[in-house]
């Protein structure tokens, strides 16, 4: 599995280490930062022997440009969405059941951690296929961002083999743009169609489609909608 960390405007240099360390214990290397602080000495001390991870880290000044990059896009969140008016934090699913669900799987995935003190921003939140969250007290339900971390990469370094390939974001961005040329072409409710159209990313972004699925679903909604006009 080619699985990415990407920690969206962390705000201390201690985290981004320990992130690094956290991710080496479990066997991942691949670091990426959005408009990061700056990566000095308690970054460094906290990353103890993962100094590579550090040495290769990616910096980039915008999310947009990483979403772009990604197969499948995870964000993970310690807000969830539980009620039908929140509905961009849901459904999310558990780390353990995220690892069911990419287990022997291939594609670039992008696991994607939000800023210490407000988490990812919406507008990530709706790229995202699907929503991770880490069961946790009511009481007190956010996390550490390095403790968050290190849960993800426990669960998902015991995925094994890949096998089947994943559809890439290519792909699933056509079967995503005809399916909201489908809804406008039916007429269904102007002021429903983009809640409408997020809950059917995060319906076909969970169900894992493959290349080969990928392809036929997007044929056979390209002859409907000409069929519609």
């Amino acid at each position: 599995m080619d699985l990415d960390v990407v920690l969206v405007e962390p705000k201390f240099g201690g985290n981004i280490g320990s992130v690094a360390r956290v991710m080496k214990n479990f066997g991942f290397s691949d670091l990426f930062l959005v408009n990061p602080t700056e990566i000095g000495e308690e970054a460094r001390a906290m990353a103890s022997n993962a100094q590579n991870i550090l040495d290769n880290v990616v910096e980039v000044d915008s999310v947009e440009e990483l979403l772009v990059q990604f197969d499948y896009r995870v964000a993970t969140t310690g807000i969830r969405g539980e009620t039908s008016d929140r509905h961009i934090r849901m459904p999310y699913f558990t780390p353990r059941e995220l690892k069911d669900k990419l287990r022997d799987k291939i594609g670039k995935i992008g696991l994607f951690f939000g800023r210490e003190d407000y988490g990812l921003p919406n507008k990530v939140l709706k790229e995202c296929e699907i929503i991770v969250s880490i069961p946790t007290s009511d009481e007190y339900p956010i996390m550490n961002l390095a403790q968050s971390v290190a849960i993800l990469m426990y669960e998902l370094s015991e995925i094994e083999k890949e096998e089947i390939r994943l559809a890439s974001q290519k792909e699933l961005d056509i079967i995503y743009e005809r399916l909201s040329k489908l809804v406008n072409h039916i007429d269904y409710p102007e002021h429903k169609r983009e809640k409408t159209n997020l809950m059917l990313k995060r319906i076909f972004g969970r169900s894992e489609l493959t290349a080969r699925e990928a392809h036929t679903l997007a044929g056979w909604l390209k002859a409907l909608i000409e069929e519609k006009s």
